[in-house]
């Protein structure tokens, strides 16, 4: 079995030091449970912050802010996928995500493909999109990187998981607008949709989904749903954070994913 911990929360916008110590407590308050691999939010150190991530971007290794996330997988012997930062290379600013393995290594690096520029959005005017999808390597199965946005391009899951991945994550900060988020009929339908999203692409892929999403008020524009969740490939939700700061964790078996693949060849028909 491996150990899955989301970490749920609300950042303190444009403070690195106060998010990632944070990040650090959750962990030890759960040192005690069976940790495999830990995923963060998108924009986990600084929040949706345009000033704090576009004026203040890490360098193409992750700057200080991955270095900490290093140093933390070490401390506590465990992998971490480190949700999103905002990266600067050859003058162009990525939305990246870095696995990290329990040794302090970085093992994959992904840049979000797909940005969101609808309703409001300007991530594309501000960011270059990717252009490579990643599966990170880690010592109990291969996890196909997704940040926010990605999950809803069906193809590109598939191909992951053509690839080999068994599990997919995508760390976000889904959010909506705050006379929506404020609307508990409004939030609770963009809650369920969210919801439908992580099961159906476990279940049509036969894999786990690990979803990690921010929650709360991002600004004064929009705030997060939440609802971080792990979901197993039948389709069962075997955890979810709910509207609640927290650490969410499940154990997961990755032999059920490669029992059903035999069974169901999903993956291998177009």
């Amino acid at each position: 079995m491996i150990g899955i911990l989301c970490i749920q929360f609300n950042p303190k916008t444009g403070d690195k030091e106060f998010n990632i110590a944070r990040i650090e407590q959750f962990i030890y308050e759960n040192s005690d449970k069976n940790i495999d691999l830990i995923l963060l939010p998108e924009f986990f150190s600084t929040g949706i912050d345009h000033n704090s991530f576009l004026n203040f971007p890490e360098d193409k290794n992750g700057g200080n802010t991955i270095n900490r996330v290093k140093n933390i997988a070490k401390k506590f012997s465990v992998n971490i996928i480190a949700g999103s930062v905002i990266e600067k290379s050859d003058n162009k600013l990525y939305n990246t995500s870095f696995a990290i393995n329990k040794y302090g290594e970085i093992i994959g690096k992904y840049r979000k493909i797909h940005l969101f520029n609808y309703n409001g959005g300007t991530e594309g005017q501000r960011i270059t999109a990717g252009k490579e999808p990643v599966i990170a390597k880690f010592e109990f199965g291969k996890v196909g990187l997704n940040i926010c946005y990605d999950f809803r391009y069906p193809l590109m899951q598939k191909n992951l998981v053509k690839s080999g991945a068994e599990i997919l994550v995508c760390p976000t900060a889904w959010c909506i607008p705050n006379k929506s988020y404020n609307s508990p009929e409004a939030l609770k339908k963009e809650q369920d949709i969210w919801k439908s999203l992580n099961i159906i692409r476990a279940y049509d892929n036969l894999v786990y989904t690990v979803s990690c999403n921010q929650i709360g008020r991002a600004n004064d524009n929009v705030s997060n749903i939440g609802c971080s969740m792990i979901v197993s490939p039948k389709g069962d939700v075997l955890a979810n954070a709910g509207n609640n700061e927290c650490a969410l964790f499940s154990e997961i078996d990755l032999e059920l994913v490669r029992k059903l693949r035999k069974e169901y060849p999903i993956s291998e028909i177009d």
